[in-house]
């Protein structure tokens, strides 16, 4: 059979490439840096989104909607968010045939708009805090797109927060990041991601504190899953976010955002996906079980139908293949590309014996399986696999980080993988210097592994590599 996918070992960005257009699940777009989401890319997607919501939900926060367009003065009002973002803006100047009186821009990311409703709706301590959400679009002209990862447009859910103090809306940052985003990747997306601080080179445009959560993926590179800002008092102050006090006078609120994207996907398939395709986790898989008829036969349909029919009814999200029109060669190497956990096979001959094949996508496993004990067999494997893939992405990761303890050693590490060593080593003029090889401090982490609030504090681990 010709070799589907370019092995990643070969050239990893180009097995890549192939595999997001052989399993279907985007395309370019017509304009440069834009991106189609094809349905079996978007079903991951909706799964992401249903999964994240809820837990954004769990933590107090409400969905809301907010405009496309900003008034360009909006972003002005805030200097250092502007000078960040400005480089990656798309600016409106002509509507309806008519020059505009003032420029919009295309939201590159809602602090500003929001940040002026905020001052609307906010009067009183009682008003405290406000926790928003929004999913949306938003657009940063990307000069060098590449699918998923890099896109001018791109898909995702930003949060957006007013506190009473400091204290609260740290605890809310910090909050977001632990049991919303690190609990999702690990536990749904089976990314083993490491939490930690951002040096002050590297967080958001306009913060005083960012955190982020960092994979590893399966070249050793590393990737930025998502972030949670503390935002301080810059947008209550730009912005004249106020209320007044329980104990009298008025004061400024103080902010947060937070944010992930149609990125993860990307994430998704650099650690997990392998030279036969996408590997989805289980638990975010939008198909889990996919049972297909090998060929016709005596009573195969309706033994495939009622395996599926009792999957689905033991809670597994599962799909039929009955094409027995199409080489059942054809659709299976189609099912590995796209990365179905388990494939259910029944044929005429298993089924003579009262068996189905359990194909199980992680390791490839073939096994007969009882017919009756099929959705037994299948759950047990959806759970075990879930496991597999965060341990594999996990040893991976382990054997790719080394201890150093001078910057030289770091860059020659990120070569093939991450470094960690004493952030007193590195320091900012040493991040400068990392930087212009091409090399970053993905972020500071406590020697227990816990997120610090500042990059001052002692005994700090920077944790260095090449990234997406």
């Amino acid at each position: 059979m010709a070799r589907v996918l370019t092995p990643r070992a070969e050239d990893f960005p180009r097995w890549y490439q192939d595999l997001i257009a052989k399993a279907q699940l985007a395309d370019n777009g017509p304009v440069r840096g834009s991106m189609v989401i094809r349905p079996a890319g978007y079903a991951i997607w909706e799964r992401m989104q249903a999964e994240m919501d809820a837990r954004i939900k769990a933590t107090g926060a409400e969905n809301a909607y907010f405009p496309l367009f900003i008034p360009e003065s909006y972003l002005k009002r805030e200097a250092e968010h502007v000078e960040g973002f400005s480089p990656e803006l798309a600016v409106v100047t002509h509507g309806g045939g008519k020059q505009l009186a003032e420029p919009v821009v295309v939201r590159p990311t809602s602090e500003t708009v929001i940040g002026e409703f905020m001052a609307k709706w906010v009067d009183s301590y009682r008003d405290l805090p406000l926790l928003l959400n929004q999913w949306a679009n938003v657009v940063r002209w990307e000069l060098r797109p590449r699918l998923f990862l890099r896109t001018s447009e791109f898909l995702w859910q930003e949060g957006h927060t007013a506190h009473i103090d400091e204290a609260d809306a740290r605890a809310y940052a910090r909050r977001i990041l632990h049991d919303v985003y690190q609990d999702f990747m690990v536990g749904e997306l089976a990314i083993p991601v490491v939490v930690g601080l951002k040096t002050s080179r590297e967080r958001f445009a306009g913060a005083t504190a960012t955190y982020t959560c960092e994979g590893m993926m399966g070249d050793g590179k590393a990737l930025q899953l998502g972030t949670s800002h503390e935002l301080g008092q810059n947008f209550a102050k730009a912005f004249d976010i106020t209320y007044s006090a329980k104990t009298g006078g008025v004061a400024h609120a103080w902010t947060t955002s937070w944010g992930v994207s149609t990125r993860m996907l990307g994430g998704l398939i650099m650690t997990h996906g392998d030279d036969n395709g996408l590997r989805v986790p289980p638990r975010i898989a939008p198909i889990q079980a996919y049972v297909m008829v090998v060929k016709d036969g005596e009573g195969v349909g309706e033994a495939a139908g009622k395996l599926r029919d009792a999957l689905r009814d033991a809670g597994v999200r599962v799909a039929l293949d009955d094409r027995t029109d199409t080489p059942f060669g054809r659709r299976a190497v189609d099912a590995e590309l796209k990365g179905y956990p388990v494939r259910v096979e029944v044929g005429p001959r298993d089924l003579a014996a009262g068996n189905a094949v359990v194909v199980r996508r992680v390791d490839g496993s073939k096994t007969p399986v009882a017919v009756d004990d099929v959705v037994a067999n299948v759950l047990a494997a959806l759970d075990a696999d879930q496991r597999a893939l965060h341990d594999e992405a996990l040893a991976l990761r382990t054997s790719r980080t080394v201890e150093v303890s001078t910057l030289a050693e770091a860059i020659e590490a990120a070569a093939t993988g991450w470094a960690r060593l004493p952030w007193s080593a590195v320091g900012p003029q040493g991040e400068a210097e990392a930087n212009g090889q091409g090399v970053t401090v993905r972020c500071l982490v406590r020697a227990d592994g816990s997120v610090p609030q500042s990059e001052d504090e002692p005994d700090l681990i920077a944790i260095l590599a090449r990234a997406y």
